[in-house]
């Protein structure tokens, strides 16, 4: 079995950019795919709209709860909302700080945690977690994010570590700068936005932003029993940011 015909899946953030590709993508595969968001109406058919707040456990809790009784059951979490933040370790004020970790590490451990019992019950469980280049290299002007998906990329490796045994999968995607709603809205605010994004683009040995298809696909393959034997794995889908080296282009 190397589709996803049979499993069902729950996507958070999955009301556009990275999640709602990933949604689509893993629903194009075969799976029945449940949707969590503030904006559930965004997704669209097939798709299966929750309200829900990953800052708050009581409503992931009863959305989480609700997307499973619909779907049958639960194969799949991705764990994919999360916000931006932009400064130094300086420019944030403390309130800044709980808020950013709070949802995008804290709401990985609501949502997990709502999640496990019916992950439990599954013959293929999976959870990706979306992280980013931000936890594995100093990217100037984020601090405060950087600081949060260094935390999920070290809870994907502690998950990973405590529910192996049980069945459950757990590894994370580190994309690099996407072409994301959360981009245009950094592109739009800048003093120049062309020259920002002709910045963002020459960083990335590839010379342009990943797309949010392609960290979908990233994610489904590390949902999907292909990969069975992948587990406590962050996949870089960065267009070489992290790995490569290059001496500059000759002029």
């Amino acid at each position: 079995m190397t589709g996803l015909q049979g499993l069902n899946a729950l996507v958070t953030g999955g009301g556009s950019g990275i999640g709602l590709a990933t949604a689509r993508l893993l629903a194009e595969r075969g799976a029945s795919v449940a949707v969590l968001d503030l904006d559930p109406e965004a997704a669209g058919k097939p798709l299966l709209g929750y309200a829900a707040d990953v800052g708050d456990d009581a409503s992931v809790r009863a959305a989480v709860q609700a997307a499973t009784a619909d779907l049958g059951g639960l194969d799949i979490l991705v764990n994919n909302a999360g916000i931006g933040a932009a400064g130094t370790v300086a420019d944030n004020g403390d309130e800044e700080w709980r808020r950013v970790l709070d949802v995008n590490v804290m709401g990985v451990v609501r949502t997990s945690r709502a999640a496990l019992p019916h992950l439990r019950r599954s013959a293929h469980a999976a959870i990706v977690n979306t992280c980013s280049i931000a936890a594995t290299a100093g990217l100037p002007q984020r601090a405060l994010y950087s600081a949060s998906k260094g935390a999920v990329l070290s809870l994907t490796l502690a998950m990973a570590a405590d529910h192996v045994r049980e069945g459950i999968r757990v590894n994370c995607v580190n994309p690099g700068t996407a072409d994301t709603p959360w981009v245009g809205r950094l592109l739009d605010a800048a003093d120049d936005p062309e020259a920002e994004r002709a910045a963002l683009n020459a960083r990335q040995p590839m010379g342009r932003l990943v797309t949010a298809g392609e960290v979908a696909a990233a994610i489904a393959y590390l949902a999907s029993p292909a990969a069975a034997s992948v587990t406590g794995t962050a996949l870089a889908v960065d267009g070489g940011m992290q790995g490569l080296r290059l001496r500059p282009a000759e002029r």
